[in-house]
Parts: structure tokens; C-alpha cells; sequence
């Protein structure tokens, strides 16, 4: 697939939207179920984030991002809420060259943040990721959702991270974080470099 500039970003907006659907919000006592999605389109990703400019909020680094390959979704009553989407990519830790599971295009709709759909579309997409094959997973967000990933078991890479864009690599300007998809895998030390653009 062709990376399309500004296209997904990893992040879930954190500023506040008033709920617009109380009724939706209301009702939802436990999250719904994630499946795994046929196809993700601009229109789906429209759904849950609105058809602004920069709904991850990332275009300011301008980076040229990679369309995910796998998607996991949430519906309530038939609109789609929530997305979390991931891409197998190549990666160089000290020298020594692997894959990782990319998660990228992570939302939820403004309306119904704060009640478990990230926490419930992130675990579907990962149950899915630790049948691939790699030993991590790896996304970048903006500094703000930092502490939402963390409370969701990824943790910090605390080094900079250089990532693959058309006039050659640069250091990642968003925060890197990782999370294990087998029991027991410590993230390797050493240099990293996202052998791809960025997913």
C-alpha cells in the first residue's frame, strides 16, 4: 500500500468534546465487543473522529505515515466508535534486525471516551498481534496520551528513535512506546530504527 502523508496518526485526541449523544454514552454500561474489521476507510475513520484537517492532532510534525493492514473496531447501535489498526513492520535494535507489530490509528468518538473502548479495541488488536510472530508492539502518540498508554500496560522507550520518511530518516518528534506480546520480552538495548515510515 502507498503511505499517504497525515493520512493515521497513533493517537487518541485527548481534548474534551461534550457528549452529543447522552443517550449513546448512557447506555453503555459494559464496552461492546471489538471484531476485527474487513476494511477501515477515510469515511470510518470520519465516523468516529469528524472529517476535520488533523484529527490525531500530528500533522504539525509532518511526517508521512503507512496505512494499517489489520483493523479492530467497536459499533454501537450500527456506528462505528472506536478503531485500532495494525501494520507488521521492520525494525533495527542495536544493529540486529526484527519486526514488530506497528499499532497505529488509535480512536474513539469524542462522545464516548472514558468508558473502555480504547482499553477494549487495544486488547483485541493485541490478542490478534501475539498470534503474528514478533516479540513487541510499537506505536508513537503525543505526549499528553502518555499516561492513557501507560495505564494500558505499554511503556515508555526513553531514547530517540529515528523513523524512515521520503528525504531519508529522522528522529520520531512524538514519543515512542512498547508494549510485550510474549511472556517475558524485555525491550532489546540499543540504537532503534524504524526500517519503514512510521505506522
Amino acid at each position: 500500500m502507498a503511505a499517504q502523508k497525515g493520512q493515521v496518526g497513533s493517537a487518541l485526541s485527548p481534548s474534551p468534546v461534550a457528549a452529543h449523544d447522552a443517550g449513546m454514552a448512557d447506555h453503555l454500561s459494559a464496552p461492546p465487543t471489538p471484531v476485527r474489521l474487513v476494511a477501515y476507510t477515510r469515511a470510518d475513520q470520519n465516523e468516529i473522529l469528524g472529517d476535520g484537517p488533523d484529527p490525531f492532532g500530528v500533522a504539525e510534525a509532518g511526517l508521512t505515515w503507512l496505512p494499517k493492514e489489520e483493523h479492530f473496531g467497536v459499533r454501537v447501535d450500527g456506528r462505528l466508535v472506536a478503531h485500532a489498526g495494525l501494520l507488521r513492520v521492520p525494525v533495527s535494535i542495536g544493529g540486529s534486525e526484527a519486526e514488530v507489530i506497528g499499532v497505529g490509528g488509535v480512536a474513539v468518538a469524542a462522545d464516548l471516551r472514558g468508558r473502555g473502548l480504547a482499553r477494549a479495541v487495544l486488547a483485541a488488536a493485541l490478542d490478534h498481534a501475539r498470534t503474528l510472530g514478533p516479540r513487541h508492539a510499537l506505536l508513537f502518540c503525543r505526549p499528553p496520551l502518555v499516561a492513557l498508554y501507560e495505564r494500558l500496560g505499554w511503556r515508555t522507550l526513553e531514547q530517540d528513535v529515528r523513523v524512515e520518511q521520503p528525504g531519508g530518516p529522522v528522529v520520531m518528534p512524538l514519543r515512542t512506546m512498547w508494549t510485550p506480546l510474549v511472556d517475558g520480552a524485555e525491550w532489546p538495548a540499543g540504537e532503534v530504527r524504524l526500517l519503514s515510515f512510521p505506522m
